[in-house]
């Protein structure tokens, strides 16, 4: 294979390693809360009493969810924010924490919140992280 050849292989393979889920090695703490999810702060805020929100689908909390989780799958989240605000107590200001799988549906969940009102709403990340 040529330089060019190999060279155009790995160019193409890095986006596919990079989305991989079964990545080995973590994100640092920085990097990870630059993509919008902090799960070390997410499991203090658990550990402390936060509301705790899985956005996952129905089939995904079935398999396995955090203690505590109320599942509201992302696809009905922006219709379901009241129930966000019944386990809130009414307290937009009461800490939230939000997961999925990795990161991505939590992380818009977290804004649909914010855009609501609420002040202290974490992006726990995948379940993976939180467990």
């Amino acid at each position: 294979m040529s330089r060019f050849a190999a060279l155009v292989a790995l160019i193409l393979a890095l986006p596919l390693a990079a989305c991989s889920k079964s990545e080995s090695a973590a994100p640092p703490p920085a990097e990870t809360a630059k993509r919008g999810k902090d799960p070390a702060k997410a499991r203090e805020m658990i550990a402390a009493g936060a509301v705790l929100v899985d956005v996952r689908s129905p089939d995904e909390f079935a398999e396995g969810a955090l203690p505590r989780a109320t599942n509201i799958p992302i696809q009905d989240f922006a219709g379901r924010i009241a129930e966000v605000e019944k386990l809130a107590g009414g307290d937009k200001t009461r800490p939230i924490v939000v997961y999925c799988a990795v990161g991505g549906r939590a992380a818009k969940a977290k804004q649909q919140l914010e855009t609501a009102g609420y002040t202290q709403v974490v992006n726990g990340g995948g379940f993976d992280d939180l467990r």
